[in-house]
């Protein structure tokens, strides 16, 4: 999974890049493209919540808990790292069940320009590993929009993280299907919680919040 390079040596090379890239020094000036004009408004839907736990790792974490963490890192980054590039709504900002209809609904009340569904996955295979993206298997106005983001989101994962890659999937999700008729909508499935080191890896702050800001980064650098 993460070339045999150690998670701390990921993380190190990941944020020397972004300082190499200017983006710690100077966010302003090089995300004030997006301050010129309205910003992009985001839904995050963290995955479960309440009593829908999701998967569990094998290490005890649950699913609903990574998403939210990851989502509200997010949050963070967008404010303290990129000056508010994106205005940013989550569908649950604690451990609360929402139903899958109202997430999606509160995408089109905002009026959102991407919808970004957070989950963790699970397997029968202990040794099943990587990142999946999904967008929705019906064909619609945001399709080519959807699949566009998904590949950037997972190859980010993939050349910042080391992630393996398991590629773009079509699916018939509800939040999917019911937000991509007005929205570029994803679903994204971090690592396995059934694979002992991914579970170890999405166990670890750090790691957390690597995930968030290279997805952060491929929504702001999305069209």
């Amino acid at each position: 999974m993460f070339k045999n390079k150690s998670v701390m040596t990921i993380q190190s090379r990941f944020f020397i890049g972004l300082i190499v890239a200017g983006i710690l020094w100077s966010p302003r000036a090089l995300f004030s493209q997006f301050k010129e004009s309205s910003k992009k408004v985001v839904v995050i839907d963290p995955g479960h919540g309440g009593t829908d736990s999701g998967a569990t790792g094998t290490n005890g974490i649950k699913e609903k808990n990574v998403v939210l963490k990851v989502a509200k890192e997010m949050v963070r980054y967008n404010q303290n790292l990129f000056d508010n590039a994106l205005e940013i709504y989550l569908s649950r900002y604690t451990d609360t069940l929402i139903s899958l209809g109202e997430r999606t609904k509160l995408a089109k009340r905002l009026n959102a320009d991407i919808f970004i569904s957070l989950h963790c996955n699970h397997s029968e295979n202990p040794n099943a590993k990587g990142i999946e993206v999904y967008v929705s298997d019906r064909k619609g106005e945001h399709t080519n929009e959807s699949i566009l983001l998904a590949y950037n989101i997972q190859k980010a994962n993939q050349k910042n993280l080391g992630f393996k890659s398991r590629g773009v999937k079509f699916a018939n999700f509800q939040v999917l299907r019911e937000g991509s008729r007005q929205i570029p909508s994803v679903l994204v499935e971090f690592g396995f919680l059934s694979n002992s080191v991914e579970a170890m890896h999405m166990g670890e702050e750090g790691n957390i919040r690597a995930l968030a800001l290279s997805v952060l980064q491929s929504l702001i650098l999305s069209k």
